[in-house]
């Protein structure tokens, strides 16, 4: 690897997070090779960096990074970045990508003819192409070595029929809600070497949340295996609360312009006459978004919640960085939100002192869950499967407890009294600020009901408080459970990890 890596581009990134433990650089150097014979085109410096952050090499062969982020105002070829890679993954590593857009169908069209456009392009290529779909909301490339790449857009269903992937594409980010990513991302799950890439331009005003959560990594001082490229006019920090500083920025200022805008400086497209143009059409705040990656003010943390968000984040992980779990060793508890519209499934694994947990399932709706959790049952074997016996999701208890019967694991069913349950809630507050909880990162349901919780004192304790609370707190509840049904000691593996998370 160049031991001068990362390199000094120009235009430079405002933000550049480049993943841990990096030792090659040869698989992207490669690609990016390969992509630019058969694209005939070469990509600028700040695109190679781009494609060296989310191709860089750990020395075990496995990607440096877990999940990548590029954030650049539009129309400066991330479109070409993540084509690279999909091509490499495609032709040399015979990868199943899951290509995400936000809900036009125009757009994956047009990605997938983008990609074809190169496949075709030789007649080596054109000739390891075994199909095609090009149906509206269902298009496929397949080639002979039975590599796979589907065009989804997010809302008509994300990764529905799709599973067991290697990459994931968020593309439109700033689109990307937390229920999307909650829905694409566990098809990762299996995979040790799964990767997920973002891209997308400035955070939009009330719908940005989750793309926010990755910036928030990127300006963090423990951002994991996170590779992040931003190429932003603002000056932007975390404050000592957490909060997001982003400083005032002059549109007028053109050297920003060219240090925002790479196709700028590389002499694509039509350059700074169309920029001077588009400040007259947009006026200052439409200019700033579209051409400066000036990024809309993110949700302001509260620093008084229950449960502390930079404690709560500190022990967030990426799938890959979780604590392998092997069937027959966790624990699953499942809640109802106190509407009774909403329920969720957790996971907990590992030992009281030292949990993993993460949300499986969640959704607007109570109807799919006895049958979940029989699949659930069957696919982990899990030691316990427990719920709160109050409120709505003890009207629930009768009907999966008939399921259970049904396939003869009632057993496994475990109900928390009410001396139970509020400490399995201390419990949990006390695992967050004392850093002995580990969670999946990124669900946006859960960190939402942890942002929003509220307690219900209970004599010398207290409970989640479901009616004092804004958000559905079934996520949170259903985690609750799970950490507290799970041993003292951490139980020793005899059998190989189902996942490696």
């Amino acid at each position: 690897m160049p031991t001068s890596w990362p390199p000094d581009v120009d235009p430079a990134p405002r933000l550049l997070v480049v993943p841990p433990d990096v030792e090659s650089l040869d698989e992207a150097h490669a690609a990016i090779e390969m992509w630019e014979h058969y694209a005939a085109k070469t990509l600028d410096p700040s695109q190679r960096l781009v494609v060296e952050v989310i191709m860089a090499t750990r020395s075990d062969g496995r990607w440096a990074a877990a999940t990548t982020g590029r954030a650049m105002a539009r129309q400066n070829g991330k479109g070409d970045e993540i084509e690279v890679v999909e091509l490499w993954g495609l032709v040399q590593r015979g990868e199943r990508i899951l290509h995400t857009v936000h809900d036009a169908v125009l757009l994956t069209t047009q990605a997938q003819q983008r990609l074809l456009s190169v496949l075709e392009s030789s007649p080596d290529l054109r000739s390891r192409i075994t199909r095609i779909w090009r149906g509206t909301g269902q298009q496929m490339i397949e080639l002979t070595n039975d590599a796979t790449i589907w065009y989804r857009t997010r809302s008509g269903g994300g990764g529905r029929g799709v599973d067991d992937v290697d990459r994931v594409v968020v593309d439109e980010a700033q689109h990307a809600l937390d229920e999307h990513i909650d829905a694409i991302s566990p098809t990762l799950l299996a995979n040790p070497n799964g990767q997920l890439n973002a891209m997308g331009s400035s955070g939009l005003p009330g719908r940005s949340a989750w793309w926010w959560t990755q910036r928030r990594r990127a300006l963090g001082d423990d951002p994991g295996r996170f590779g992040w490229v931003e190429h932003t006019a603002e000056v932007v920090h975390l404050d000592d609360t957490g909060n997001v500083v982003q400083e005032p920025v002059d549109v007028d200022d053109r050297s920003l312009w060219h240090a925002t805008n790479p196709s700028v400086r590389a002499g694509r497209g039509q350059g700074i006459e169309f920029l001077e143009e588009q400040r007259r059409r947009l006026g200052p705040a439409g200019f700033a978004r579209e051409h400066l990656c000036v990024w809309a003010p993110p949700p302001i943390i509260d620093t008084d919640a229950l449960i502390p968000f930079t404690q709560w984040t500190a022990g967030g992980r990426p799938l890959t960085a979780m604590t392998p779990v092997a069937s027959g060793q966790p624990v699953l508890c499942w809640s109802v939100s106190f509407d009774g519209k909403a329920s969720s499934i957790g996971m907990g694994w590992g030992s009281i002192a030292d949990a993993s947990v993460m949300v499986l399932d969640t959704g607007l709706a109570i109807r799919w869950l006895p049958e979940r959790l029989v699949e659930l049952v069957a696919e982990w074997d899990p030691v316990v499967v427990g719920c709160n016996n109050a409120g709505p999701t003890a009207a629930q208890v009768p009907v999966v407890l008939d399921a259970f019967k049904a396939a003869g694991v009632e057993d496994r069913l475990h109900l928390f009294g009410l001396a139970e349950w509020k400490a399995a809630c201390g419990g949990f507050l006390a695992a967050v600020r004392e850093q002995q909880l580990c969670h999946l990162d990124g669900q946006g349901p859960l960190d939402a009901a942890v942002a929003g919780v509220r307690e219900r004192r209970l004599g010398d304790g207290f409970a989640w408080d479901g009616r004092a609370s804004d958000v559905d707190l079934s996520p949170l509840e259903a985690v609750t459970g799970a950490r507290a049904l799970l041993p003292t000691e951490r139980p020793a593996a005899t059998v190989a990890p189902t996942y490696a998370f």
